[in-house]
Order: structure tokens, then sequence, then C-alpha cells
């Protein structure tokens, strides 16, 4: 084997992928596949994660589907026990379950003062204790085990807060501070061999975020989206595919001194002064 095959070698690896189904983890759950990872697809969608699972599996990876709310302990505790049934272990957990909802969104109608205390919560509790539940529910096998990788999404958001997602900001400035914590409690308290980073994405368009930045009436991008791209030094919205690489990386021996690092993936947006 050569010496990138066997620094970025993950096969036969398991790795639980929460928010598996989503459109930016979807993209991870396949790629994670085809490098020969088992690939248990954590959602809440479970009827998404089940078409996923069943079509990584028609290209003969392996590959399941598993419901569970991350705001919800006890369901992570049936979704680990289930996984480590079927699979046999767990070596990598990667937090993808997040997002921002419309309710928690500044505009005129809806003004920051009169944000519905419900939807602040939700958000900040998917963004931020859903990553948390799942490192204390998996990240507790990989203690016992004395090894294992986690990878946190958080965003460029966490640094830069944008207008208009206050509450999506905070939890993933959240993410970004816990991920730290993290890294060195496990390294500390438990192995070295467990490692804990965050990806922090640009702007990438998804179900979350589309309202934001395309226009329904007509289609076309938004004066935000505009905005956006003009503060891209790369001048367009990241792929899903491009997180790819960052994540085999994170997940493989290439990383294995990188814990408590923070890796962004956002075409250049968080360098540029817009100067």
């Amino acid at each position: 084997m050569s010496l990138i095959n066997s620094l970025f070698d993950i096969s036969g690896k398991v790795a639980v992928v929460t928010g598996g189904a989503g459109v930016l983890c979807s993209e991870i759950c396949t790629a994670l596949a085809k490098c020969g990872v088992k690939v248990a697809i954590l959602d809440i969608a479970f009827d998404a994660a089940k078409e996923l699972a069943r079509r990584i599996a028609s290209d003969g990876f392996v590959a399941i589907a598993v419901k569970a709310d991350v705001t919800r302990k006890e369901e992570l505790e049936w979704a680990r026990q289930q996984i480590l049934n079927e699979l046999g272990c767990i070596d990598i957990l990667i937090n993808g379950a997040g997002g921002n909802i419309q309710q928690a969104t500044t505009n005129d109608d809806n003004p920051f003062f009169d944000l519905p205390e419900d939807a602040l919560r939700a958000v900040c509790e998917l963004n931020l204790l859903g990553t948390v539940f799942a490192c204390q529910v998996f990240g507790k096998t990989f203690a016992e085990r004395g090894e294992g990788v986690i990878i946190n999404i958080s965003s460029v958001n966490a640094f830069r807060p944008l207008t208009r997602v206050p509450a999506y900001a905070a939890s993933k400035a959240g993410v970004v501070n816990f991920t730290q914590w993290l890294a060195v409690h496990m390294a500390q308290n438990y192995s070295p061999k467990i490692r804990v980073n965050t990806i922090a994405p640009g702007f990438f368009l998804t179900k979350q975020n589309r309202y934001l930045l395309i226009d329904e009436s007509t289609g076309e991008l938004t004066q935000r989206a505009k905005t956006i791209l003009a503060h891209t030094p790369m001048r367009r919205f990241g792929d899903p595919s491009d997180l790819i690489g960052t994540v085999i990386w994170l997940c493989s021996d290439a990383s294995s001194f990188v814990t408590g690092a923070v890796i962004t993936v956002d075409g250049g947006f968080s360098a540029f002064s817009g100067v």
C-alpha cells in the first residue's frame, strides 16, 4: 500500500452520521461508504435515511438507517445500541444534525424582540445540545475503547455572525467552543487517541437556508445571496462534495495529531475583509 493510501485509509471503520439524510451529510455518508466505511445514517427523517441507505447498499456498500432525535438523549442511547448490534462497533461520529428555522429569523414582520421562545429554543437545542448529547452517548463508547474520532459540523457563522439568524449563529459558535473543550477533556481524561475537531462550512445551498438565498417567486438569487457571493473570493456557493476531502482527512491517520481544530471550508469567506 502506498504512503498516501495508508495515511488516508479508513476502510473497515464504522461511522455514525447524525442528520445523515440531509443535503450535506448524505454526500458525506455516500463518500464514506465508497471508502469502505460501514455507515449508520442517523436521522429523525427516517424515510429519507432508509432511502439513502438503500441507494448506498444497492451500489454494494454497507449502510443502515437509524431513527433518532438528537435532542432526546434516550433516543440516541437506543440508537447506539442498535448500531452496535448491527455493525459491531463505532469508530467515527460526525455530528451533522443542525440548521435554522424561519420562525427564528428576524425580518420586518418578526423583529428580534418578538422572536418566539419556542423557535429560539428549537434552534439552540438542535445545533448545540444535539451535538453535546450525541458526544455524550457515542463519546462514552470511545472513552471505553480508548480511541475514536468525533467531527462536529459548525459554520462560519460561529466567527462572523450574520444578520437575521441570532440563534443559529450563537449555537454554532457554541459548537466550536464545545469542540475545543471536549478535545482537551477526552485527551486528558480518557485517551489521546480520541480526537475531536470541527468543520465550519461556508455557504452551501440547503433546504434550511433556501428561503434566504433564493427568491421563491422568481427563482433568482436574493440580495442577501448576491452579497454573500460578493464576499466569497471563490465566487460560488459550496457543493456538498467540497466537504469530502476534509472529512476523510479528519477521519484518517493523516490527521493523527490534529484535535481541537476548526477547519473552515468556505471559499475564502472568513478570510475576506470586504476590501
